[in-house]
């Protein structure tokens, strides 16, 4: 695996040298700044390169820009409403620039609204770590009584209707206001951050966007970036949905290895890939992370590896980030799974046979807490659980290789 880490800029809390120290081999990253649906110039893409190839003290970092995460698909490319079109030849000269300056491997996601969803971004654990966690019933109490969408409540079982209701009415103003900030959050240093009249308007715009006309409007998508990106040499992965069941009433069609397997069905091309995220997918009981890795492993162009632990079984329930070794997936049988795929590409002569890896999301422990970073992407709890998964492939690769 090709050992890489998230950067969001010179704005991240985490810099060059903290990357460099923890081992990193390449870096994630994206224009974040630049708003969702423009295109990416040669320039902006050029100064970002230029950002992360110094040290804080001038020296070359060595590090180059491998990954980009994410490249956003507008709502309107969603909806195919306004100016979805220009949205897509937009989203394809980025990719075009990003490939002239050497970026070949492109995340994104098709997530509506919300590009992933949490209630608390820093929730202790019993050793004082802090960690990403999505509570149903919280979450019952925001959409109901915070956000008060339509319907809300018969979307979710009478026992957590009735226990939403208590934690709310328990709620001061402070806590009301901060899971509504931190529901609501949306993706990592992205340009946007709605409120939730924001987010009240955009559901109002998904109203006639069913499950099966969003996909159809995914496979659209596809078929007009595809075969651009297999023709100029650049790797898509989609990204799944975070978490990968519905919430505010709106369709979710990257939740399962049924739905990956339709998606990279609808446009058959080695460029229409995957980002296998075994924390995402990780969130319901029935997804068989190893398994997908087996079966799907031709097409995953990007890894996320991290670890949730359910409170149930349950499809729809509540989940909190764990350490990288710890949670219900088993990573060992993961990672065995990805270096079975790595050795399948070098047999048959892949130039993709190594993939890019980032040990995703992390818990705040140590001089994490407090250090005010983007939630979800501390340094030394990515670096311990970079440590961890390196020890793994190094274990289970050992005396394999000549």
């Amino acid at each position: 695996m090709r050992h890489t880490w998230r950067w969001f800029g010179p704005k991240d809390r985490v810099s060059i040298d903290d990357m460099l120290q923890a081992g990193v081999q390449g870096v994630v990253s994206a224009l974040h700044h630049i708003p969702t649906g423009a295109v990416w110039t040669p320039e902006e893409i050029a100064r970002r390169q230029a950002e992360l190839a110094v040290m804080a003290d001038g020296a070359p970092s060595g590090l180059k820009w491998e990954v980009v995460e994410s490249l956003p698909v507008s709502e309107a490319i969603k909806t195919q409403t306004g100016d979805w079109r220009a949205h897509v030849e937009n989203w394809i000269t980025s990719m075009r620039h990003l490939k002239d300056a050497g970026v070949e491997v492109i995340c994104y996601n098709f997530m509506p609204v919300l590009d992933w969803t949490r209630t608390d971004l820093a929730w202790r654990r019993p050793n004082g770590a802090r960690c990403m966690r999505f509570d149903f019933t919280d979450f019952a109490a925001f959409d109901i009584h915070i956000l008060q969408r339509r319907g809300a409540a018969e979307d979710f079982p009478q026992e957590i209707r009735e226990e939403a209701a208590r934690r709310f009415a328990a709620m001061d103003d402070a806590r009301r206001e901060e899971l509504a900030g931190n529901v609501v959050f949306g993706l990592p240093g992205a340009a946007e951050h709605f409120s939730l009249n924001d987010v009240r308007a955009l559901l109002e715009s998904y109203a006639p966007v069913t499950d099966a006309v969003l996909r159809r409007h995914f496979h659209d998508f596809l078929e007009q970036v595809v075969p651009v990106a297999q023709e100029i040499g650049v790797r898509l992965c989609c990204h799944p949905d975070d978490p990968p069941f519905g919430l505010l009433g709106l369709p979710r069609v990257m939740s399962t290895e049924a739905d990956y397997a339709e998606r990279m069905a609808a446009v058959d091309l080695p460029a229409n890939g995957i980002t296998l995220c075994s924390g995402s997918l990780g969130a319901r009981p029935d997804n068989d992370l190893p398994g997908m890795m087996e079966r799907l492993g031709d097409r995953v162009h990007f890894l996320h590896l991290r670890n949730v632990r359910r409170d149930s079984d349950a499809i729809r329930g509540s989940f909190f980030e764990d350490e990288h070794l710890g949670g219900q997936t088993d990573m060992v049988a993961l990672v065995a799974a990805v270096l079975r795929e790595e050795a399948r590409r070098r047999a048959a002569g892949r130039a993709d046979a190594t993939i890019p890896m980032r040990p995703d999301h992390g818990q705040d422990i140590l001089d994490d807490i407090g250090r005010g970073g983007q939630p979800g992407y501390p340094a030394i709890g990515r670096l311990k659980g970079l440590a961890e998964l390196r020890g793994v492939e190094l274990a289970l690769s050992h005396g394999a290789r000549p």
